[in-house]
């Protein structure tokens, strides 16, 4: 498992622990997933695959077993440690964008270099244009979010997840608003960013014909991944 961007070992994922309501979520989820993988992570609602990416996006802490993202084991690791490694490691699309407004494409896709490094500088603009570029989106950087399609927006937010040059990208339903045609579009993207960059990407879909496109698919059913991991044909 030396490649693992992601490892989960015997992970347990309880709620009000130490009371007589203390319901555990996931139960012992042993789950690795490659450098360069693009994996799709399926279960019907109520699965616990939500609960699932709060733990790898480190937004939660396991209550239970290992996990190591990016090769640091992170059970050690006090609250500043795991902001660091999220900061630097791991990118978020969600099914709202969360675009700023009165931001134009360009500017959100630089918002989070500004913030952490302080200021601006040369080398932000250029690679916020790459970014917009390898999405598709150059001749739009300067329209306010507001004035973009919702397949042009996910694009952005892709961009975005992008700009600290992430080792991980959690995608929770990224299409889940779009049509077909939009849909497909945006999925196309983060093919493309997990071809070209080597980026490991785990994208939570309903999206069946999606899914079929990743590397590989995994099906969570109430909080424990099925033993039979369904291989999806690469396209």
């Amino acid at each position: 498992m030396a490649d693992a961007v992601v490892l989960l070992e015997a992970v347990r994922k309880s709620y009000n622990v130490g009371t007589p309501v203390e319901t555990e979520v996931l139960h012992g989820i042993d789950l690795a997933l490659e450098k360069g993988e693009l994996c799709a992570l399926m279960g019907p609602s109520g699965s616990g695959k939500s609960t699932l990416l709060n733990l790898i996006g480190l937004l939660d802490r396991p209550s239970g077993g290992r996990l190591t993202i990016d090769g640091h084991e992170t059970s050690g690791l006090g609250d500043k440690a795991l902001t660091r490694l999220r900061g630097h490691t791991i990118g978020f699309v969600f099914q709202y964008h969360y675009l700023i407004p009165a931001f134009t494409a360009l500017e959100n896709v630089i918002m989070p270099m500004l913030v952490d490094r302080g200021r601006p500088d040369p080398e932000m603009r250029a690679r916020a244009e790459a970014l917009l570029d390898s999405v598709g989106l150059v001749p739009w950087r300067n329209n306010l979010a507001t004035n973009m399609s919702g397949g042009q927006q996910q694009r952005v937010a892709v961009a975005r997840a992008l700009a600290m040059n992430p080792a991980l990208l959690l995608a929770d339903e990224p299409t889940g608003n779009l049509d077909t045609k939009s849909a497909q579009g945006v999925f196309d993207v983060m093919r493309a960013v997990n071809r070209d960059h080597g980026t490991t990407i785990l994208v939570v879909t309903h999206n069946r014909s999606l899914a079929d496109q990743c590397d590989r698919i995994v099906q969570i059913v109430d909080g424990r991944i099925t033993p039979d991991e369904g291989t999806a044909a690469h396209g």
